[in-house]
């Protein structure tokens, strides 16, 4: 029996070498026709059916000169098998569906569920921050959006990790210094301050 990520052509591996640039001629392919289908609804305002339409006559269009130059040149029919989509392969995409639809309940199940408060909070800003960066876009460019910053913020960050590593570290240790500044100048202060309050008052 063959593994999923043999018989399903479009697998997890295949999503992650796209978004880094490892297939470069299909990671091109996707950015291209993200662009075109932006540029052709947001930019110059066409109707998504009459897109789908133009897309679907130069694929019919493209095939039928394909095939009738192929029987032109007696080369036989040409072999469309690598367009079928086999039994294995809808079944592999619906178990990746349903997985992916589990694990966004689960997922939610315990950010309302558990008692993470920090969670909690974390999640609600971020939809909040969410809300408020989409009244700004329609649906398509924040689509278009994510696909970019999909396919540029990965590679950026594969390419330079040890970089952004020490970065991060050095943030760390900066806030860590920042909050023991803190700590020692407002909080020590304020707590001496109500100690001297309280032998005050026992006076």
């Amino acid at each position: 029996m063959s593994t999923p990520s043999k018989s399903s052509p479009v697998s997890y591996d295949t999503v992650r070498d796209v978004f880094l640039w490892r297939r470069k001629k299909l990671s091109l392919l996707v950015l291209l026709v993200s662009t075109a289908t932006w540029v052709s609804l947001d930019v110059y305002q066409f109707n998504l059916i009459t897109v789908a339409s133009w897309a679907a006559m130069f694929a019919v269009t493209s095939l039928f000169l394909y095939g009738n130059i192929a029987r032109f040149l007696r080369k036989g029919e040409p072999d469309l098998s690598g367009l079928e989509i086999s039994e294995q392969t809808a079944i592999e995409a619906a178990r990746s569906v349903r997985q992916s639809i589990e694990e966004g309940v689960r997922w939610m199940c315990h950010v309302s569920a558990e008692r993470e408060l920090f969670l909690f909070a974390r999640v609600v800003a971020a939809l909040c921050l969410l809300s408020y960066v989409g009244s700004f876009w329609d649906s398509l460019s924040l689509l278009y959006i994510d696909i970019v910053v999909g396919m540029t913020v990965p590679v950026i960050y594969v390419k330079n990790e040890d970089k952004i590593k020490r970065f991060e570290e050095w943030m760390r240790m900066q806030a860590r210094r920042l909050c023991d500044m803190v700590d020692e100048k407002v909080v020590k202060r304020m707590k001496n301050r109500v100690v001297e309050v309280k032998e005050k008052r026992v006076d």
